[in-house]
């Protein structure tokens, strides 16, 4: 479908984007204090003429969505989170108010990711006025907590979102993700048998027991990928009292962060420790738990009509084909690895993710947008 280059234009245009995505950097988001942006949000969308929803994620932590149904066919849908990480030192002006520099936009979250959720906030509002262009059901969400342990898309899923295709707005312009590691937390708690430390013979040394693990961790091999690669990092080891005494340890904790890869799960993960652990035939007792955050891994073939129409979109706006990337992990990750949507992560450029003097490219929003309305064009077609 050919595109009137007019109403493209205007629904993507550079000033009111960067105009946006100010006002949602302007209030204060950290995990927990989303509740501001989110009333931003949903009163844009009520000043557009849409219905946006506040759906309670947890208690004075709303996640937003618009629906916008339009006949019979596929539900698309467009996410992004409002919250970011704890601002540190080094600024050069205040985080909280948006600083233009040229084609640069500086500000907390600027990149990651209200620019995203600006552009599909504005990409929606397009959609609305010209819906003889696609048939089918749209759907935009603004989620709490990615950037802590992910409730916000946890809410929708477990609320029953259904879609047949996700595009995550997160900032990945230069590389669009198809698929990315998954996480598992995976904490181990040592039990032996306390004695006096002059007698070490009449107890069971926690901490021996589990160095003794944790120093044959490098017998399990993480899975394999062509694109992804799976690791496992100790995190922290404690054993003992904080208290200077002459006992030994009777327990001892040992956290590890393991990135998986499609093929892995966190039953497969716990397989392999409870394995390793058995083999130490250890007086010791091992017990093993998964700690929040959870993400499986993830991964969209390039063939599915998703990543089809996101490459014709894409490859008209920048002129080449996307580079795909297979990186990072978030909400892309729970709404396919656990809703089972297909799912593609793109959005505007920039850079300084959790850094000082964080930063967006305000052309690339106005990009973002232009993609997201061709791709829902072809892939919402009416014909």
């Amino acid at each position: 479908m050919t595109l009137d280059p007019t109403w493209l234009a205007q629904s993507s245009d550079p000033e009111e984007a960067a105009a946006l995505t100010a006002e949602l950097v302007s209030h204060h988001s950290y995990p927990g204090e989303e509740s501001a942006v989110q009333a931003a949000i949903a009163g844009w969308f009520a000043g557009q003429g849409l219905n946006a929803q506040t759906l309670p994620a947890a208690p004075d932590r709303p996640n937003v969505v618009v629906r916008i149904e339009n006949g019979p066919g596929p539900t698309l849908l467009l996410n992004g989170h409002v919250d970011t990480v704890l601002v540190v030192d080094g600024w050069d002006g205040d985080p909280w108010q948006a600083r233009r520099d040229g084609d640069r936009l500086y500000g907390l979250g600027a990149c990651d990711m209200k620019a995203g959720v600006a552009a599909a906030m504005l990409a929606t509002r397009a959609l609305a006025q010209r819906r003889e262009l696609w048939r089918g059901t749209l759907i935009f969400s603004s989620v709490v907590d990615e950037e802590a342990y992910s409730i916000g898309t946890h809410a929708l899923i477990d609320a029953g979102i259904d879609a047949d295709y996700c595009v995550v707005t997160e900032s990945a312009w230069q590389s669009p993700c198809l698929g990315s590691v998954g996480k598992v937390l995976v904490r181990l708690e040592v039990t032996g048998k306390a004695s006096h430390a002059t007698w070490p013979e009449r107890g069971i040394n926690a901490a021996i027991e589990a160095a003794r693990f944790v120093a044959r961790l490098g017998e399990i091999r993480p899975g394999a990928h062509p694109r992804m690669r799976s690791s496992q990092t100790v995190l922290s080891f404690h054993s003992g009292s904080e208290q200077y005494v002459i006992t030994l340890p009777e327990r001892a904790h040992v956290i590890i962060n393991r990135h998986t890869v499609p093929g892995e799960t966190a039953k497969t993960v716990l397989a392999q420790y409870r394995a390793l652990a058995a083999a130490l035939d250890s007086p010791a007792t091992f017990d093993f738990a998964i700690d929040p955050p959870f993400y499986p891994p993830w991964e969209t073939d390039p063939a599915h009509p998703l990543a089809q129409s996101f490459a014709r979109a894409y490859e008209i706006e920048a002129g080449k084909p996307p580079a795909y990337g297979h990186w990072g992990f978030g909400d892309p990750n729970l709404f396919s690895g656990e809703a089972g949507i297909p799912t593609i992560m793109v959005g505007p450029h920039g850079a300084g993710f959790h850094e000082a003097n964080e930063w967006v490219d305000v052309p690339s929003i106005g990009a973002t947008i232009r993609v997201l309305l061709r791709l829902v064009c072809d892939l919402l077609s009416p014909k």
